[in-house]
C-alpha cells in the first residue's frame, strides 16, 4: 500500500506496461485504500468496484493503462450510472452516454471505480452537500478540503487515486489543490471538450482536466483530453509540441507581474500575502523578471459578472431538474434563494453583464503583452474548517419568507447584491479572473502555513499558454519538491 500511495499516475502505468504489476493488482490497493480512509473524509460519493474490476480485467492500452481512476460527480458522465451533481434531485438520473471526458478517460486505459463528492451543482469553494454530507481534507479532517472538486482533491491527497477528475468554473481545480496541497491546471475555455451534453460550461467559464500530485501526470492528461469533439462550438488551436513535452522544457526567462491584494477589496491573510512575495524572490533567484503588476481590470464589476451567470447557471440547472422529476424540497435551501434570484434577472441585464467579459479579456491581452504571466494567490486563506463557510442559522431563517413570497426581484433592487457578492467570494476572489476570460491558469503547492495548512500559489497565462505554465510548473517542481507524496 505504502509502495502504491508513492507513485504517480505515470510511474504506475510504466509498472504495468513492464508487467511489474497487473492492473487488478493496482485497483486492488485503490480499493483497499479507499476503504481505509473513506469513512473520515467521504470521497467517493458512487463506489463503482464491480465496473473497476471488470475493466481491470480487460486487455488495456493507452498511456496510462491500468491506473485507477475517479470520475467528478458533476458532468464527466458514465453510462448507466447516476449523475447527481450533488444534489438529492438526481439521485436517480442515469446519464445514457459516456461524455467526451469519460471516453477520452476509458481510450486512455484509465480504470474507472467511483465518481466523487461535489457540493450541489458545484456551486461552492466547499464540499459539504445536505444529500451526502462533507468530505474532509486530508491534510486535516477539521478542514475543507475545498469546491466543488472537493471529492477528487480528498482522494488525490489521500492517496487513493493519483489523479482524479475535475472541472472549474470559478475555482474549482485551484481552489482545492490550494487546500489540499495538489497541483491544480484550468485549461483555456475549449481546449478540452464538455460534449455532448453542453457546448460551453457555465457560457465557457468552466474547464475540465483533472487534480494530480505531479506536474507530468496534468500534462500527460491534458494531451489524452484535449481536442475538440463532434459538434463543439470551436476548436482551439493545438499546442506546437505535446503537453507532455512542455513539461519536460525550461521555460526561459519569464517576465512575470504579481499581486497578493484582493481584487473585490476583501481581506487576504498575511501568511498568504508573504507566501506570494516569497515566491516572487525565489522565481526571480531562477532568473526570471518579476515586477508587482496588475491588470486594468475592476475586480468588483468582473465579481459581479461572475456572479450573475452564476445565478442564471442555478435557477436553469433547477428547471432542468424540475423537468426530470425533481420536487423544490429536494433542492438544497440556498440553492433555492439563488435560484430565486437566478429568475428574477432580466435577460437584458444577464446579456450585459455577459458583454463585459469580453472587457476584461481585452484587459488581461494588454497586460499579457507586457508580462508572460501573471501570479497572485490561488485563495484569500488556508482551507476553512468544516461548517465555517456555512449559511447561519438567522440568515437562513430570513430566507425562507422570501422564497415563500417570490420576492427575487425585490432583493436584487436592494442594493444587496454587491454585498453578496463580496461574502461568497471573500475567501476566493483570485480565481475568477481566469474562468471570465478564458484563459489558463494552475496552482501550485509551493508554501505551507505556520498551522500546517497548505497554500497555493496561482499563476495566469494568456488563452492557449498552458505549454508556459506546465513549463514553469516542472521547473518549480524540481527546485521545490512539489507534491508526489500523501497525507
Amino acid at each position: 500500500m505504502q509502495d502504491y500511495m508513492q507513485y504517480d499516475a505515470t510511474d504506475l502505468a510504466a509498472l504495468v506496461k513492464s508487467r511489474q504489476v497487473t492492473a487488478a493488482e493496482l485497483l486492488d490497493a485503490a480499493i483497499a485504500r479507499a476503504d481505509a480512509v473513506e469513512p473520515r473524509l467521504n470521497a467517493i460519493v458512487q463506489r463503482l468496484d464491480a465496473l473497476g474490476r471488470t475493466a481491470a480485467a480487460q486487455p488495456a492500452s493507452g498511456p496510462f493503462a491500468g491506473v485507477p481512476f475517479l470520475l467528478k460527480d458533476y458532468g464527466q458522465e458514465l453510462a448507466g450510472v447516476p449523475n447527481m451533481c450533488g444534489s438529492a434531485a438526481l439521485r436517480n438520473h442515469i446519464a445514457e452516454v459516456d461524455s467526451s471526458y469519460t471516453a477520452r478517460c476509458k481510450a486512455a486505459g484509465l480504470v474507472i471505480f467511483g465518481r466523487t463528492a461535489t457540493p450541489e451543482f458545484a456551486l461552492k469553494g466547499i464540499t459539504e452537500p445536505e444529500a451526502f454530507g462533507a468530505t474532509r481534507n486530508p491534510v486535516n479532517p477539521a478542514h475543507t478540503p475545498g469546491g466543488s472538486s472537493g471529492g477528487a482533491a480528498a482522494a488525490v491527497a489521500s492517496g487513493i487515486v493519483p489523479m482524479a477528475g475535475a472541472s472549474d468554473g470559478g475555482g474549482s481545480i485551484r481552489i482545492p489543490a490550494a487546500y489540499c496541497g495538489l497541483f491544480g491546471l484550468r485549461p483555456s475555455r475549449g481546449r478540452v471538450s464538455c460534449g455532448p451534453s453542453a457546448g460551453e460550461g457555465w457560457e465557457g467559464a468552466s474547464s475540465e482536466h483533472v487534480l494530480s500530485r505531479s506536474v507530468r501526470d496534468s500534462a500527460a492528461m491534458l494531451d489524452v483530453l484535449s481536442g475538440a469533439a463532434a459538434g463543439d462550438p470551436f476548436s482551439i488551436a493545438p499546442p506546437e509540441l505535446p503537453f507532455a513535452e512542455y513539461a519536460r522544457r525550461a521555460p526561459g526567462r519569464l517576465r512575470i507581474g504579481f499581486s497578493s491584494r484582493s481584487p473585490i477589496g476583501t481581506e487576504v491573510d498575511p501568511e498568504v500575502i508573504e507566501a506570494v512575495q516569497r515566491t516572487a524572490k525565489q522565481l526571480e533567484a531562477l532568473g526570471h523578471h518579476v515586477e508587482e503588476a496588475e491588470p486594468a481590470i475592476d475586480g468588483l464589476a468582473l465579481a459581479r459578472s461572475f456572479f450573475t451567470m452564476y445565478l442564471g447557471q442555478v435557477a436553469a440547472n433547477q428547471r432542468a431538474c424540475r423537468a426530470l422529476g425533481a420536487k423544490e424540497n429536494q433542492f438544497e435551501l440556498d440553492t433555492r434563494a439563488l435560484g430565486l434570484l437566478g429568475d428574477a434577472l432580466a435577460a437584458g441585464e444577464y446579456v450585459s453583464e455577459h458583454r463585459k467579459w469580453n472587457g476584461y479579456a481585452r484587459a488581461l491581452g494588454e497586460y499579457f503583452r507586457r508580462h508572460d504571466l501573471y501570479l497572485l494567490p490561488s485563495t484569500a486563506c488556508t482551507a476553512p474548517r468544516i461548517g465555517q463557510l456555512a449559511t447561519p442559522a438567522l440568515q437562513r431563517m430570513a430566507i425562507k419568507p422570501i422564497l415563500a413570497l417570490g420576492l427575487g426581484k425585490a432583493l436584487l433592487k436592494s442594493g444587496q447584491v454587491d454585498k453578496m457578492v463580496r461574502e461568497n467570494l471573500r475567501v476566493t476572489p483570485f480565481t475568477q479572473l481566469s474562468n471570465l476570460t478564458g484563459t489558463p491558469s494552475m496552482s501550485c503547492p509551493l508554501a505551507t502555513s505556520s498551522t500546517g495548512l497548505p497554500i497555493g500559489i496561482q499563476f495566469v497565462a494568456p488563452f492557449g499558454g498552458e505549454g508556459r505554465l506546465l513549463s514553469l510548473a516542472m521547473q518549480l517542481e524540481s527546485q521545490f519538491q512539489l507534491g508526489r507524496t500523501t497525507v
